[in-house]
């Protein structure tokens, strides 16, 4: 098979603007060779681009695309797909994107493609993009676990509708945005236009936002009446880390297990660069909860400061005692800002 094939996942509220994104990103001449993944085919509203049924489920489209209808589980989707191109009854394909519904958790998608043995070695994930309408955000993102899930998931947010929100409104998204997640890159839909290689290009190509640390905001404030371990809440909140002395990748190793083992489902996200001890060139992480993506080994800094850099998106979790914790096991100072 070579080259594991890249997979975006595109996610987002309902009505966020989702499947308009993945519309104008279809009509670029680069994405003439994907497949496009969708739970039900009759909600996807990509009718103008069609061009013939294949059967029940398949559809390809004017550009070249695949359109392929999910009505099994997703390993058994990409799996069926493997097996039709090598039988030559679908054409080659060389990208895969998934649109999860509006109130998908990605995280189930997250564990199939890094968790499946067969899926994980013909596929890699190259990304995960979330739409974030500018009008109905705020809404979405507090009464909404899942909407939350999807913006701490991702690797960039989109902010959709900004053409119809008040420039005030905008910019308080962005900026609710950046405090959930602190090391996604930002877009505004108006400005990405058919650009497929801003939008969906692999997430360690630009480590920009996760080297910059954000103002001091405040920590979430662990509940009362939590008296064991890490203290929770319902609140959701970035925190980003950086230390000085180069890491033990053992010690880290077993520390990270131990959390998400005991913490998983509050720790929604964890995107860092490590400076590993013995070692020239960073090491890039990245987990969803309890899944744990493969590190990978850069080849260089994307700056001249080669401090570890880790950001944590957590759900009232006790930021000054993660802190703490993850200072014992390095034995190395730790600075912290916490966007609350």
């Amino acid at each position: 098979m070579g080259t594991p094939i890249p997979v975006n996942i595109v996610t987002g509220f309902l009505g966020s603007g989702k499947t308009t994104l993945l519309q104008r990103l279809l009509r670029a001449p680069q994405m003439a060779r994907t497949v496009v993944l969708i739970n039900e085919f009759g909600e996807i509203g990509l009718d103008h681009l069609l061009v013939e049924r294949v059967d029940e489920a398949l559809v390809l489209l004017q550009n070249g695309c695949i359109c392929c209808s999910i009505r099994d589980d997703l390993k058994s989707a990409l799996r069926g797909l493997l097996s039709r191109r090598e039988r030559d009854e679908i054409p080659a394909f060389d990208r895969v994107v998934i649109e999860t519904t509006g109130l998908a958790d990605p995280g189930p998608v997250l564990y199939t493609l890094l968790g499946e043995p067969v899926v994980r070695h013909n596929f890699r994930l190259a990304n995960v993009v979330t739409t974030v309408d500018a009008l109905n955000a705020e809404l979405h993102l507090s009464r909404n676990p899942e909407g939350v899930k999807q913006v701490a998931a991702a690797d960039r947010l989109v902010i959709t509708k900004t053409d119809l929100a008040d420039p005030m409104q905008t910019a308080a998204v962005r900026d609710r945005l950046a405090r959930i997640n602190a090391s996604a890159e930002i877009l505004d839909a108006t400005e990405v236009g058919f650009d497929t290689e801003q939008v969906l290009a692999e997430q360690t190509r630009d480590l920009t936002p996760l080297m910059r640390f954000r103002p001091h905001i405040g920590d979430p404030k662990p509940a009362p009446d939590s008296t064991q371990g890490l203290q929770h809440n319902a609140s959701v909140a970035s925190l980003s880390l950086a230390l000085d002395e180069p890491l033990d990748w053992t010690a880290f190793g077993i520390w990270l297990s131990l959390l998400l083992h005991r913490h998983g489902d509050n720790v929604l996200r964890v995107k860092g660069i490590l400076q590993v001890q013995d070692t020239a060139a960073p090491v890039f992480i990245n987990a969803v909860q309890h899944i744990v993506h493969p590190p990978q080994h850069l080849e260089r800094w994307p700056t001249a400061d080669h401090r570890s850099r880790i950001v944590f998106i957590t759900r009232g979790i006790d930021h000054a005692l993660l802190a703490r914790s993850l200072e014992a096991f390095s034995h190395s100072r730790v600075a912290a800002r916490a966007d609350a």
